[in-house]
Formats: structure tokens, C-alpha cells, sequence
């Protein structure tokens, strides 16, 4: 039955918007057609009654997103932190999704920490008070511990788990239901976006794993000037809890006490990107939901980062394209941006690399041509995307959540500066990268580490070699097959023999 079950689920949210009015807001702040707003009312009208009422105190997109439940509620939060994309005005009524949700009883939260960890782990509050923030996944409690000191609980929602997944089996069937209607949509490949962002939320869903990656960000960013991650108390913790330093400041969204408080909000708006840059770049660990409501400015002016639960990585060879990709734009070195396209395989190679970069010229040059206020480099990576679709390049899951953390990146630095020009904010942070990571310098080090590993492999190469001997004089062909079969051991033992002599060396 999963498969009526998630079809009436995705009609339920056609009618939910329709019933909450919050369709035509959406239709008529994406400027639709008229026709295409006719269409749509006479598809969702029918079934109006399947829709979710919500609570009738919010604004209608508000209302629609957080009756319809968490998947719907983390993609408005997104969608909070881009007011050139939504407008002003519904990307402030979006903020309320970030961490001003209905609450559950705090008796609840007790119970459920005294149910993960035992009831001795009431027993280290001496202080516990009522939900400071209440978010689509969880919620926070302010406490203090017997001795003295002030901590975070975070506690996740009863039945949350159950919930997500039936939102997100219903975007399975939507994205096989996309790719059985629009079989040119199959290159995008829908089904791994879903699977990408079912993979994230699952993570999500178990506190232990946040902890781990706070106290892994914390070490890695434990040299970075302004910026401060709360450590996790493990022994206060659990799949469903998660207990941490507390830091008083300032959320990222109240602009007028940030004013209030005497911080430049200049200032913060390029940190706040150029951090991101960084801990992508440099470090290839990310905090991949850096919207408003997990961000605060410090008493010190430090920006401070909670909630880890959604952690992006990429290997170094990702790193090294994305930042090639960025420093090709910032430079207008549009025949570059495409070799790297084609030498990372992310466009096919019978295409045209020349008018692959005069497309790319085409995103880049109007985009230069703008001043400070509309530059957006989340903007020319979604041009980007869909002139690499054009050319055949299928979608990259591990570049998915990269992209969807730039947009709500930019989105909280110009919300700080709307005058913010964010190339020029980014390009230190990128030059220095590429500096150090792509050149003779890099190339050594690479052939370095090359050598390092393929020394580890040395002592066992007599081994490897006998092994093979052996098994080819218990085979009867062994006179014919003997001589290719060798060939690639042959070749193996004297790159490793090379790697071991350089590793001496090195």
C-alpha cells in the first residue's frame, strides 16, 4: 500500500496549499502565466477537502508548510534565507520555521531524557527550564548542571522518525513518478537526490552522530578567528539527546539587536562566508545548515554555530574542482572552467569544450556586469547546473548539498549586508586555497603522499609476487598465460620499489 499511500500524500500537499491559500501566494510570487495559474487552481480545487487546515493564526505559506510536517518545514527554511527568490516579505513570515515552532511539554522532553540516558541523568540538572527554541527536528532546553555550569539539552520530537519517513517516502514516489513521466529527467537522476537527502535527514535523526561532527568541527576550527563551536558533554548524550556548552549571543536574524549590541554587521556578513569558504575548502567539513536560526553573534562579536546535525564533506579531488570552478568565474577565465568541467568528467568528452565555454561566458559576463547588490555566486551556480544539464552532465549527489548551502550561505550574509559583494569577499579565501593547493607546490605534495602509500605496500610485495607464481604453475596453460599475467606485477613492484626508495627520501 506505500505506493496509494505516498500518491495521496503528494495530492494531500497540492491540497493543503490550495486549502491554506497559500498557492496563489506561491504562483504569484514565482510571476506564473495566468494560464498556468488557472491550471493549477483546476487540478488542486477537487480535492481541496484532502487538504490540512493548519493553524489559522499563520500567514498561508507558513501554515500550509508546517501542517504538511518537518520534510516540508526544512525546505521553508531554505527558503527563509532568500528574499530575492521568495520576496521580502514571505522570507521574513519563512524565519518563523527556523526555531519559533510549537513547543511539546517540557514534562515530555524530561521523560524522554530520563528514558535514553536514566534517571540519574535528571538527577545532574539542578536547573531545567522550559524550550528555548523549538525547530522542525528537536528542541533546546536551557539548563545547569550541579556544578554551576550552563548547558544546551537538546531533545528530539516524539515520533519524529515516523514522520520524516513518511514525508520522505512520499518524495520517492514523486521522483519515480518524475522520471516514468519525463524521461529526459532521468540524467538528473531524481531517485539519488532523494536517496542523497534521505541519507542527510537519517543522520540527522540520531543526536550521537551531531555530537561526534560538533566535536570534530570544534578541532578543526578551533584556530579560526571569530568563530566558536559549543562543546558536546558525552556523557550527557544519546541518540535522541544531546547536551552542550551554552553561549549566550545574538541570532543572526534579529539585525536590530545586533545593532543594539554595537556589532558590525558588515563585518559579519563577510565572515559568516568567507568561514563557510574555508571549512569547505581547507578542511572539506562544513556545517551544511547555516541558516539564521543556527547562527548567533557572541557577546565578543564571535560568531557561534549550533545544531550539526546536517555536516557536509568532499574528498580533496572535489575540493580542488570547486575551488578551480569559483577562481576560473572570479578571473573570467572562461576556457579554464570548462577544462576542469571535462577533466573532472562532469561533461561528457565528445562534447564541445569551445562552446562549453562560450556558454559558460554567457552565465559569466552579465553576472560581472551587475553591481554589488545583485552578484550571486549561489545564483551563478544554478545557472551553472543547468548549462552543465544542457551539455549532458548528470546531477552530482556530492555537490548537492554544497550548492544548497552556498544559497543559504549568501542568503544570511546579504540579509546582514544587502550590499555585500560577495566576490570580493570570496576571492582571498579562494586564492589562498588555490595558492596551496593547485600548482608545482600541491603537484609534490601529491606525489609525496603517492609515495608514502605506495611504500606501505613495499614488504608485501615478495609475498604478492610468490603468491601469483605459485598459482600459475598450478595451472596447465601456464607456458601461454604466464608471460601477460605477470606483466601488471611486474609493472606494480617496480612502481612500489620507486615509492619506497622516494618515501625513504621523503
Amino acid at each position: 500500500m506505500r505506493g496509494p499511500h505516498n500518491i495521496l500524500r503528494l495530492i494531500r500537499t497540492l491540497a493543503t496549499f490550495q486549502r491554506t491559500g497559500a498557492l496563489p501566494v506561491i504562483l504569484q510570487q514565482a510571476e506564473a502565466p495566468a494560464r498556468l495559474r488557472l491550471v493549477a487552481h483546476l487540478l488542486a480545487w477537487p480535492f481541496t477537502w484532502l487538504g490540512l487546515k493548519g493553524d489559522p493564526i499563520l500567514p498561508p505559506v507558513v501554515r500550509a508548510i508546517t501542517a504538511l510536517g518537518p520534510a516540508y518545514i526544512k525546505f521553508g527554511q531554505i527558503l527563509s534565507t532568500r528574499p530575492d527568490i521568495v520576496g521580502g516579505d514571505l522570507a521574513m513570515q519563512l524565519r518563523y520555521l527556523q526555531d519559533r515552532l510549537p513547543p511539546f511539554p517540557t514534562t515530555v522532553a524530561r521523560q524522554q531524557i530520563a528514558a535514553e540516558l536514566g534517571p540519574q541523568a535528571i538527577e545532574a540538572f539542578t536547573e531545567f527550564s522550559e524550550p528555548v527554541a523549538a525547530a522542525s527536528i528537536a528542541q533546546v532546553h536551557h539548563a545547569r548542571l550541579i556544578d554551576g555550569r550552563e548547558v544546551a539539552v537538546k531533545v528530539l520530537r516524539p515520533g519524529i522518525e515516523r514522520a520524516f519517513r513518511v514525508d520522505v517516502d512520499a518524495f520517492y514516489t514523486g521522483a519515480r513518478i518524475v522520471e516514468a513521466l519525463l524521461p529526459f529527467s532521468r540524467r538528473l537522476r531524481p531517485m539519488d537526490v532523494v536517496r542523497h537527502f534521505d541519507g542527510v535527514v537519517t543522520g540527522e535523526l540520531d543526536l550521537r552522530l551531531e555530537a561526534a561532527a560538533a566535536g570534530e568541527f570544534a578541532v578543526n576550527t578551533a584556530a579560526d578567528e571569530g568563530f566558536r563551536v559549543p562543546a558536546p558533554l558525552w556523557n550527557l548524550s544519546g541518540r535522541t539527546v544531546m547536551t552542550m556548552d551554552w553561549v549566550d549571543g545574538i541570532s543572526l536574524a534579529d539585525t536590530a539587536a545586533i545593532d543594539a549590541g554595537g556589532h558590525d554587521r558588515v563585518v559579519l556578513g563577510a565572515r559568516v562566508l568567507q568561514l563557510f569558504l574555508n571549512h569547505a575548502l581547507r578542511d572539506g567539513l562544513f556545517h551544511a545548515d547555516m541558516h539564521h536560526g543556527n547562527l548567533k553573534v557572541g557577546p565578543d562579536g564571535a560568531i557561534v554555530a549550533y545544531d550539526f546535525g546536517i555536516m557536509g564533506r568532499l574528498d580533496p579531488y572535489t575540493r580542488r574542482v570547486y575551488a578551480e570552478i569559483l577562481y576560473g568565474f572570479i578571473r573570467r577565465d572562461y576556457r579554464r572552467v570548462a577544462e576542469v568541467h571535462f577533466e573532472a568528467g562532469y561533461v561528457p568528452r565528445d562534447r564541445d569544450i569551445d562552446e562549453f565555454a562560450r556558454a559558460l561566458r554567457v552565465i559569466g559576463e552579465p553576472i560581472f556586469g551587475m553591481d554589488a547588490t545583485h552578484i550571486s555566486m549561489a545564483r551563478l551556480l544554478s545557472y551553472l547546473f543547468e548549462v552543465t544539464e544542457r551539455f549532458g552532465m548528470r546531477t552530482r549527489t556530492e555537490l548537492i548539498l554544497l550548492q544548497r548551502t552556498m544559497v543559504v550561505v549568501e542568503g544570511v550574509a546579504r540579509s546582514l549586508d544587502p550590499h555585500i559583494n560577495i566576490w570580493q569577499v570570496a576571492r582571498p579565501v579562494v586564492e589562498a586555497y588555490i595558492r596551496e593547493n593547485v600548482g608545482p607546490r600541491a603537484a609534490l605534495r601529491d606525489l609525496a603522499q603517492t609515495a608514502r602509500v605506495l611504500a606501505r605496500f613495499g614488504p608485501r610485495l615478495p609475498g604478492l609476487v610468490e603468491q601469483r607464481l605459485m598459482r600459475d604453475d598450478a595451472e596447465p596453460t601456464v607456458i601461454v598465460r604466464t608471460p601477460s599475467r605477470l606483466k601488471p606485477m611486474v609493472v606494480g613492484a617496480a612502481i612500489a620499489l620507486i615509492g619506497v626508495a622516494i618515501g625513504a627520501l621523503i
